[in-house]
């Protein structure tokens, strides 16, 4: 009797439970459509050009709890965050974050290039088949043509049948164009000289919008004419050198590059509405013009998800003017912080705070002034191509009887002529392998590959992994050249980029909103994983090129 009441227990309790269980199987068969994507009413991509990712940490202090800490206190923070590809410049960028892949395959080598079938040098975003508007100058000639494979906003705007919106800023023209893909609604860029306007190309329109012109036409540029002061006491400046040194460069009417700089006095001596980009102002005009898109536009007021890419674009110009370790690059990153605030408190308010999405990445790092480099005893230098020049062309007659051998220099690339080497009777690869010895023992350079090598091997690390992955086979060099760590081609005064060295490869990578989980993660994340991490967040289609893949951690 005992066993049977026992026995009728437990079917009453697996009746119960199967119940229960199916009860939870429909809950979650209803749950799994809002499983299989994130919808955000807006996605704000940033780009901050020339952003290291040490910039985070020295400048914390400095920083309100609205802008960087916002995204990473309450965000996802890759501090392990690289480009996996060199030549590290704006055009390939702002090309891998937006695409998900690697010049190795989206096919935009560089800012510029060698184009060999055209022979001719070509600009990444330049197209003489469009016209400028707003401007009668050229500057608007532009469209992502040269970009070979999708975008992840080309792919939310083919998800949404068209009708979700891809609006692109920036005060670079590539800025704009590449991030926003083939399909863009629009992409807008500033030109400066005397008209201090945004513009755009007939690839997007004819004519530009009323809330454009309405901002053209305003006083809101007009106001950034003042001088340059510091936003903070510049003494509290201690993450930062000296404010009056040797190693950066002068505006065109000053004695020293000491602050404050004064704008009024030395506008027509610097390019009029020019000199607003090699100052944090360039930077809040992008904020003034990116908030006029969100209320121009009407993004995030619908249920299809736009895209706002938006590119600041002045850091880079005072990274390249005053040097990563200048008073003037604390400065804008202080003055970067409070446009960020503004921009987040303006999407709190008109899309809904918790209601959008957002990234902030950067295009590439940058290398501190070798000269003060060498002043604190770190190894540093600059190499001159020219110097070198003279030298390696007697090589070339030597060894092959003519330099015509050597078609072009771009990118720390050699282009060959495989005519000419066709009729010395010579192998390419052997050509190359000579040249790239050759060259091998010249000052300054640390290492050397050959397009060969680039075609044959299948690297996964190191210094030839980057390499290979920005090397396009239809469009990249024949030999390829490394520079020593702390060594670049440029001038005595500012910082660059491009290297496949590792401060201009370690960058931020930080996500932040609806979809995202607060957190953070040590583990290496490269910059084609942004992509398809979007991708997988919004449930729609991986850009068609992408090699990166889904960074899981960041993703509820």
């Amino acid at each position: 009797m005992q066993n049977k009441k026992s026995l009728l227990l437990v079917v009453l309790f697996l009746i119960a439970f199967g119940a229960v269980s199916s009860y939870g199987q429909k809950k979650s068969k209803n749950d799994n459509v809002d499983e299989l994507r994130t919808s955000p009413k807006l996605v704000v991509g940033i780009v901050v050009d020339q952003m290291r990712y040490d910039y985070l940490t020295r400048f914390w202090n400095h920083f309100d709890e609205g802008g960087f800490k916002r995204l990473v206190n309450d965000g996802f923070n890759c501090k392990n965050n690289h480009f996996n590809y060199a030549p590290t410049s704006t055009g390939p960028g702002h090309t891998s974050v937006y695409t998900g892949s690697a010049p190795a395959t989206h096919g935009v080598i560089g800012n510029n290039w060698y184009d060999k079938v055209a022979d001719e040098e070509v600009y990444c975003a330049s197209d003489d088949s469009y016209a400028s508007v707003g401007t009668t100058s050229d500057a608007g000639k532009m469209s992502p043509h040269r970009m070979n494979v999708t975008t992840i906003t080309d792919e939310l705007r083919l998800h949404t049948q068209m009708r979700g919106k891809t609006i692109a800023v920036a005060f670079k023209d590539r800025g704009a164009v590449l991030p926003g893909g083939h399909t863009a609604n629009a992409a807008y860029w500033f030109h400066g000289s005397d008209e201090g306007n945004w513009i755009t190309s007939t690839y997007y329109m004819n004519e530009l919008p009323k809330w454009v012109n309405s901002f053209n036409s305003s006083d809101i540029v007009e106001q950034y004419k003042k001088p340059w002061t510091t936003a903070k006491p510049i003494n509290t400046y201690v993450e930062s050198g000296r404010d009056n040194n040797t190693y950066e460069g002068l505006l065109d009417g000053e004695a020293t590059p000491m602050f404050p700089h004064d704008l009024p006095k030395l506008w027509e001596g610097n390019g009029k509405y020019n000199i607003l980009k090699v100052t944090p102002y360039g930077n809040s005009i992008t904020t003034d013009f990116a908030i006029a898109a969100i209320e121009g536009e009407d993004l995030g007021k619908d249920q299809n998800s736009d895209f706002l890419a938006v590119s600041f674009s002045s850091t880079d110009y005072v990274g390249h003017f005053y040097g990563v370790n200048s008073k003037e690059i604390q400065d804008t990153y202080i003055r970067l912080d409070a446009d960020l605030q503004r921009l987040f408190k303006t999407l709190d308010k008109k899309v809904g705070e918790g209601e959008y999405t957002v990234f902030l990445t950067a295009d590439h790092g940058a290398v501190n002034v070798p000269a003060y480099l060498k002043d604190q005893k770190i190894p540093a230098g600059y190499i001159e191509f020219d110097d070198m020049k003279s030298e390696f062309e007697e090589f070339l007659k030597y060894k092959f009887g003519t330099t015509d051998i050597v078609k072009n220099f771009s990118n720390y690339q050699y282009f060959l002529d495989h005519k000419v080497i066709k009729n010395l009777d010579i192998e390419v690869a052997d050509a190359q392998q000579i040249i790239a010895k050759e060259l091998l023992n010249y000052e300054g350079v640390d290492q050397v590959y050959t397009g060969q090598q680039m075609w044959q091997n299948n690297y996964t690390s190191g210094i030839p992994y980057i390499l290979q992955n920005g090397y396009n086979q239809k469009r990249s060099g024949d030999v390829l050249l490394v520079l020593k760590p702390g060594v670049i081609s440029y001038s005595r005064t500012g910082s660059t980029h491009g290297s496949p060295q590792i401060y201009d490869t370690h960058v931020p990578l930080l996500f932040y909103g609806k979809g995202v989980k607060k957190g953070s993660t040590n583990q290496r994340t490269e910059i084609p994983d942004i992509a398809p991490t979007l991708a997988s967040m919004l449930g729609i289609a991986f850009p068609n090129g992408t090699t990166g893949k889904p960074i899981i951690e960041v993703l509820e």
